[in-house]
């Protein structure tokens, strides 16, 4: 019987980690979430998971799946109505020429859209709006003012609980007040901003020596286009208040999104085939899938033990299992995509009684970690997606590249500032 156990315990990570590389590696090309939904539907078939658990794993993501629904409802809404094409219009004519200064505009507003509507709307709604302004300034090298999506949408993702969903995986049914919150974070999360734009602006100032266009014409906003900013706007307010009062945050983003889509296609009188359409609900699948994963990986033990080994090293020394937890969740993040870590982690430190400097240093490897690899997190994944439908791409090995430089120092500096200012 030991030895069955051992070897369903065995086979179910074997099949987890399969299914994991091959949302990370997309063999042939196909969809991230197409391994996902296989992998999970390998483990229900070989009886290693349930029917009733896998479905349990699945409804343990309705929270995040109404929550991308709504934000992405609100992303294509604004795209048909060309309220990116008018803030990317904007964005060009204010640098007025200068390259330098519209990538410090736009990663400013990256940082205030990733804390104020989270990581996930920095992918899904920013960089549409971006790609539309580096084409607006007609500038020669857009990859700089691209990347800025990819790493602020993970950068400064802990500053508020909303800046991330996995935020509220980690702490589940515990999350902090609003004001511990910021007390705990504050620190940590300028220190990653400040690093993050640093290391970012270096690495990229060849680039930003291109000249952009000053001659940059502003089309008119239609009526259809300020209600979706308006809607844009009550997402965020609603995030905020749903915060405040500890709602999750899935309905109020989905019941947002779709009422700012509906109010604008009865208005123009538009079918919502072509808007539904255009949406990468892909997106979804891969999701529920890795929930599965995740659940199939609890019945082997492996999140329980994880529980225990935490409780057992932060007894003896927290600062020290705080520091090496934080690094290594950072890089397993970026191995086995940080939605699934995050799910882990966040249930091994609400299974066990964990120092809260751990539990911090898990968030910010699972929150910052990702901006190592190019399918590090699902932020960065869904920004792949928006960079593909505007015909763009981005290799993942310059993506390592890259991360290899930005990440490491943001991700030490926001260790620190968590762990010593307590």
């Amino acid at each position: 019987m030991e030895s069955s156990l051992s070897f369903a315990q065995l086979l179910t990570w074997a099949i987890a980690g399969a299914a994991t590389l091959g949302v990370i590696l997309r063999p042939w090309n196909l969809p991230e979430a197409l391994w996902a939904v296989l992998g999970a539907a390998l483990l229900i078939v070989l009886g290693l998971l349930p029917m009733g658990d896998a479905l349990t794993g699945v409804t343990k993501g309705t929270d995040v799946y109404l929550f991308l629904t709504g934000m992405m409802l609100l992303a294509e809404i604004a795209r048909q109505e060309g309220l990116f094409d008018w803030l990317a219009a904007i964005a060009a004519r204010g640098a007025k020429g200068s390259a330098h200064r519209l990538f410090c505009f736009i990663y400013a507003v990256g940082t205030l859209v990733t804390i104020f509507l989270s990581n996930d709307a920095t992918a899904v709604v920013l960089t549409p709006a971006v790609a539309a302004a580096v084409k607006a300034a007609k500038a020669e090298e857009p990859l700089p003012y691209l990347l800025i999506c990819a790493f602020i949408a993970n950068a400064a993702s802990f500053v508020l609980p909303i800046s991330n969903p996995a935020n509220l995986v980690i702490y589940g049914n515990h999350m902090p007040p609003l004001i511990a919150w910021l007390t705990h974070y504050a620190l940590a999360s300028i220190l990653s901003i400040g690093a993050t734009f640093a290391v970012l602006y270096w690495t990229q100032s060849k680039a930003l020596k291109q000249k952009i266009a000053t001659d940059v014409c502003v089309p008119k906003l239609s009526r259809a286009g300020k209600v979706a900013a308006i809607g844009i706007a009550t997402t965020a307010a609603a995030l905020l208040t749903a915060s405040a009062f500890d709602i999750q945050l899935g309905w109020p983003t989905a019941v947002a999104g779709a009422a700012t889509a509906t109010v604008v296609l009865i208005g123009e009188r538009k079918a919502p085939w072509t808007m539904m359409k255009d949406i990468s609900w892909s997106v979804l699948p891969l999701v529920a899938g890795l929930f599965v994963l995740v659940e199939a990986l609890g019945h082997t033990g492996l999140i329980h033990m994880l529980g225990a080994y935490l409780h057992e090293q932060g007894t003896h020394s927290a600062d020290a299992t705080a520091w090496g937890t934080g690094v290594a969740v950072a890089f397993i993040s970026n191995l086995m995509n940080n939605l699934p870590a995050g799910l882990i982690a966040g249930s091994a430190v609400q299974s066990a009684q964990v120092p809260d400097q751990v539990t911090r240093a898990i968030l910010i490897g699972v929150d910052l970690g990702p901006n190592l690899s190019v399918t590090g997190s699902l932020a960065t994944i869904l920004w792949l997606t928006a960079l593909r439908r505007e015909g763009l791409s981005v290799n993942a090995w310059t993506f390592l590249k890259l991360g290899c430089l930005v990440m490491p120092p943001a991700l030490l500096l926001a260790l620190a500032g968590a762990i010593t200012f307590r």
